[in-house]
């Protein structure tokens, strides 16, 4: 009997697990949940100015991993380019699913757009990545770029 008693507790506390997992993948990515598709309606255009990028908070990625997988991500736009960025990216399944695929989605607001993705190395780059960072978010202003600190380049992708 407490064996019975015993599996069914299991079971159940399995199963809620599981549709916790997801409701969440399909509801997220929340804060710093990661979560599954994007579900927002996807631009046919391609898009050569991401200005309007510097006007939402963050912006949520997706890319290919085993299966579709995304993040909420500090976005940001300098000369009409868009710029994603994180601390300590190196390893991160976002990231390197990225430097693996460089074709995700990213949504920006309530639309989602196609793009490439491309690793910013260039010092020079990655300092204007970092001061409109900053400027977008008021931190880092008076403060040297972090040698951890990653930045990837998104380019337009639609219609590929």
């Amino acid at each position: 009997m407490v064996r019975r008693l015993f599996t069914a507790a299991l079971v159940l506390a399995l199963g809620s697990t599981a549709a916790g997992g997801l409701a969440f993948w399909f509801v997220c990515p929340c804060e710093r949940t990661p979560g599954g598709p994007l579900r927002f309606a996807e631009a046919a255009e391609p898009i050569t100015d991401w200005a309007f990028a510097n006007e939402v908070g963050l912006c949520q990625l997706e890319v290919q991993a085993l299966i579709p997988w995304s993040v909420n991500l500090n976005c940001m736009s300098d000369e009409q380019k868009l710029y994603i960025s994180c601390a300590r990216c190196a390893g991160k399944l976002w990231s390197t699913a990225a430097l693996r695929n460089e074709f995700g989605r990213i949504a920006v607001g309530d639309r989602v757009y196609p793009v490439r993705m491309r690793r910013v190395l260039d010092p020079l780059e990655l300092d204007l990545a970092w001061r409109a960072r900053a400027a977008k978010t008021g931190r880092g202003l008076n403060q040297p770029r972090a040698e951890h600190w990653w930045s990837f380049e998104l380019s337009s992708a639609a219609g590929r």
